[in-house]
């Protein structure tokens, strides 16, 4: 086959042009430089090489178009020539079909590389944004996140310094035994952690909220821990604030019984000492008749003036604020010293309570101070939905599938209905007419409980009543936690 002219001609690097600019790739022959371009760009758009003065092959990958191989002859070509022309044709399109999908996959792997990038940099921007402390680490508790907040402070430790290194190497402040047994936790049962701890690592007294979160890359074993710590030192001393003035309110409700009940004691004082007035003033200091009451008048008072101590002092202990310190504690005693601060109080009087407590249950390790004002908020509730009339039950029993304790109050009251059951817990959210709640009880309850490493649950049906169920891990007998 003897051609004038023979050319290669290639589509746009780019898949993404609209309009195909076809180029001259290569060229064999005198007078190259006269191909018209635009000619050879039609005859790729519609196939047709008849009046155009040459011979082309459109070059295909599928059914879009690579390029063409052009031949410019005086004469038109021979059927066996043309056969020729395709074959080479045909060879010509699998190389370049080749190139083009190693330039497209080239193209794709450096574009999907570059948003990768970006990705990270981005997520890595959002992690050292957060205003709290934040690392990541393994299996083999090596570290391989660690954002700037933790650079920061007098106990910060730079990133470089810290990522590829154990955890123990780099947090000192905390026995490494006491600190891998809370990541071994995490690890075994893949359940999120939460607790508060108190430094004055920085100079001053201060609270942090520790969460510790279960990271899986395969949706199967735990493989990483993600440790958060927040400082909560200002929210915690507003919660406390909160927490005292609506335990002032419980007070409150408790002060018209407790003046009514220490009157009866302070009736029986007045009518001894009425007694022996009148004794003395009929017969005289000498009268027999006094020798023989007076010691049993006096022993009569003393009871009666404790009495009246123990009522007062009872109610001003739970008044008082005070350090929240846990102590192993039977969750029994809660529930008794709690009836016992509102025995006094002539509405709940009215109603009778049921206890239904388990014998030796395992203690936990709690503030007693916080869980009975837990106790008093819950029972305050159930005697409002009550309105003063019915059964209250008291319910203590220990859970072994859970290793918890649990205590219920059980009301014959109004119930809740589902659409505020879910919100019962958020602060100022109340049911009850106005001037008769803040909203803050339940919020209260259920920070204190938090505090303790429980929860609460609430069962209701309306028309019947509600089960508030206070959950507490069982004491393991272990030191609770240090600080870091």
């Amino acid at each position: 086959m003897h051609a004038d002219e023979c050319s290669l001609w290639v589509g746009p690097q780019d898949e993404r042009s609209r309009t195909p600019r076809f180029r001259l790739q290569r060229a064999w022959g005198a007078g190259a430089d006269r191909f018209d371009a635009e000619a050879v760009a039609a005859f790729l758009s519609d196939g047709d090489d008849a009046s155009r003065g040459f011979v082309g092959v459109r070059l295909l990958t599928g059914h879009r178009v690579l390029g063409a191989l052009i031949v410019a002859r005086r004469e038109p070509l021979e059927a066996d020539e043309r056969l020729v022309l395709f074959a080479v044709a045909d060879m010509l399109a699998a190389p370049l079909r080749a190139a083009e999908y190693a330039r497209r996959l080239e193209s794709e792997v450096v574009e999907r590389t570059m948003e990768i990038e970006e990705q990270r940099r981005f997520t890595a921007k959002i992690i050292d944004s957060l205003p709290v402390g934040l690392y990541v680490i393994d299996r083999e508790y090596r570290i391989q996140a660690w954002n700037r907040k933790r650079e920061t402070g007098m106990q910060g430790v730079s990133r470089e310094e810290a990522i590829g290194r154990t955890i123990f190497e780099i947090l000192h402040r905390q026995p490494a035994e006491v600190l891998r047994g809370e990541f071994e936790d995490v690890f075994r049962t893949g359940q999120m952690q939460q607790f508060q701890i108190e430094s004055s690592a920085s100079g001053e007294l201060r609270t942090y909220r520790i969460t510790k979160i279960p990271m899986r890359l395969d949706d199967t074993a735990v493989t990483h821990v993600i440790t958060i710590g927040e400082d909560v030192t200002e929210w915690r001393e507003a919660q406390q604030g909160i927490a005292q003035a609506e335990k002032l309110a419980a007070i409150g409700t408790l002060a018209a019984g407790v003046m009514h009940e220490i009157n009866n004691p302070l009736a029986t004082i007045g009518a001894c000492a009425e007694s022996l007035a009148l004794t003395l003033a009929e017969e005289g200091i000498t009268a027999p008749r006094l020798a023989t009451s007076l010691p049993e008048s006096l022993q009569l008072i003393e009871h009666e003036v404790q009495r009246c101590k123990g009522i007062v002092d009872g109610v001003l202990d739970f008044s008082r604020p005070k350090k929240s310190e846990r102590a192993l504690l039977d969750i029994n005693g809660v529930l008794e010293k709690t009836l016992f601060l509102l025995k006094h109080h002539s509405r709940f009087k009215k109603l009778t309570v049921q206890l239904e407590t388990q014998r030796s249950l395992p203690f936990v390790s709690a503030s007693e101070e916080q869980l009975v004002q837990v106790m008093m908020a819950l029972l305050i509730n159930a005697m409002d939905a009550m309105h003063d009339r019915g059964t209250i039950v008291l319910r203590t029993r220990s859970d072994v599938a859970r290793d918890a304790v649990i205590a219920e109050v059980v009301d014959q009251g109004e119930g809740i209905r589902g659409a505020d059951l879910q919100k019962i817990f958020e602060p100022f959210y109340t049911t009850k007419p106005p001037g008769r709640g803040t909203g803050l009880g339940l919020s209260i309850c259920y920070s204190l409980v938090a505090e303790n490493s429980g929860r609460i649950e609430v069962e209701s049906v309306v028309g019947k009543g509600s089960v508030f169920r206070i959950v507490l891990p069982a004491a393991t007998g272990q030191p609770l936690r240090a600080a870091v």
